[in-house]
């Protein structure tokens, strides 16, 4: 089973990736699509861990994380946001405003947006316990 923490998006790529180990010259990824190519990419490359993305909110933390909101379109939609790349601007902020209502409008994109139901709905078919808490997480809020 896959990993949350082991899913990655590229800066230029398009799709998710899952990492698979570092390399002398980077990081080795295999895309989460029916292809699984595997690709090397170097220390140049803006790769970015969705475990470590977060949504700018008007709250006092200042945002939310990627995982968190994710879980929250599992728990209202399941599988299927009825959204894809191709919704509408105004579409896509009401969706995000049910899920978060707090996010930060000037600072969360509609291409933002897009990329957060297109992540979504790669990931919620590949594996919907994807967004299980973890036994970390458990442990952690039942120590709070």
């Amino acid at each position: 089973m896959i990993k949350f923490e082991e899913i990655a998006a590229v800066s230029g790529k398009g799709g998710l990736f899952k990492v698979l180990k570092p390399s002398k010259s980077g990081v080795i990824l295999e895309s989460l699509d029916e292809q699984k190519k595997k690709l090397v990419v170097g220390a140049d490359a803006r790769v970015s861990i969705l475990s470590e993305i977060s949504i700018y909110t008007h709250t006092t933390e200042g945002s939310t994380p990627l995982i968190d909101v994710f879980r929250k379109i599992q728990e209202e939609f399941g599988d299927d946001t009825g959204l894809d790349k191709t919704s509408d601007a105004d579409e896509l902020k009401s969706f995000l405003k049910h899920i978060l209502p707090d996010y930060d409008e000037d600072r969360v994109y509609v291409s933002d947006i897009k990329k957060l139901v297109s992540w979504y709905n790669k990931l919620a078919q590949i594996s919907a316990d994807i967004f299980a808490e973890t036994e970390e997480e458990k442990e952690a809020s039942a120590n709070d």
